[in-house]
């Protein structure tokens, strides 16, 4: 199913005595860009969440934030940096006596100051904390591929209705390119007579101009090959793979077989009708760049 790039999920749920919170969301980007947040203690995680990640998101600029919060208390051990606190002491005992303040020191007063005390905990298993975000994560990737799934239906649905508005015209190209050969052709017979009066025209000599001039505009194999191009992105649009960046070539594919029929043909009507086609195609590359 094809997918946008756009998306995003998130989950929160108690697992194994943690609550844990992951949040995905992404945006359009060329290739796979992966940034991650994660709690104070957990930047293991990070290479964990993009390997996993990559291995599920073909395109898109994602970002991660994961959140995990222990309840149960474990074992930890409270420290005491003596040597800041020594430090600490010394600096109040001089700002007494240099302006003559009371040495109130106190324990309460030495907790407060930062990095005095500092909390210990026992490692926690790495492999069984990734196993646990993972069952929370997998619960926002899905949520987050739903959410990319509907807007890549709605991608598809518009791409398909402007492709087969193209295909109107150039159906109507088809029609009008053997009236432009026949237009010519009189246009021609017409200059002649009025050019050499009662003087016989060589019909020889009109046909071989028209030869040449239909040589020149005939645009057979440019509407061949358009329509090929067209039957190759229906079926990129129905494919379960991640083809943006395919269906990118075959829209450039389709707008140089457009502009080659815009050369091509000397009539005024065509020339419209090729603007008309490519103003659809730009819609559709403007699109495409959001398909995964």
């Amino acid at each position: 199913m094809i997918r946008s790039m756009t998306g995003f999920g998130r989950h929160a749920a108690i697992v194994d005595g943690r609550n844990i919170v992951a949040e995905i969301k992404s945006v359009n980007h060329r290739y796979f860009e992966f940034s991650s947040r994660t709690s104070r203690g957990y930047g293991f995680l990070d290479e964990k969440l993009k390997t996993y990640l990559q291995s599920k998101i073909a395109r898109g600029k994602v970002d991660v934030y994961v959140s995990v919060e222990t309840l149960e208390d474990g074992e930890a051990q409270v420290l005491v940096n003596h040597d800041l606190a020594a430090g600490y002491v010394q600096a109040f005992r001089e700002l007494a006596q240099r302006y003559g303040l009371k040495e109130d020191v106190s324990v309460s007063l030495l907790a407060r100051c930062p990095d005095v005390f500092s909390i210990h905990r026992a490692p926690e298993n790495e492999e069984e904390v990734w196993n646990a975000v993972r069952q929370v994560l997998d619960q926002a990737l899905s949520s987050f591929v739903s959410m990319r799934e509907v807007e890549g239906s709605r991608l598809k649905d518009d791409v398909l209705s402007r492709a087969e508005t193209i295909l109107k015209i150039v159906e109507k190209i088809e029609e009008r390119s053997p009236q432009t050969l026949e237009e010519y052709r009189q246009k021609l017979l017409l200059r002649l007579r009025e050019m050499l009066g009662d003087v016989q025209i060589d019909e020889q000599r009109i046909l071989t101009e028209a030869a040449i001039f239909a040589d020149k505009i005939a645009i057979a194999e440019e509407t061949v090959r358009l329509r090929s191009h067209f039957h190759q992105l229906t079926s990129m649009l129905n494919s379960d793979e991640a083809v943006g960046r395919k269906l990118d070539f075959i829209v450039q594919e389709m707008n140089r077989e457009t502009n080659t029929i815009g050369s091509k043909a000397s009539d005024s009507q065509i020339a419209h009708m090729v603007v008309d086609i490519k103003a659809e195609i730009e819609k559709i590359r403007e699109q495409i760049q959001n398909i995964e």
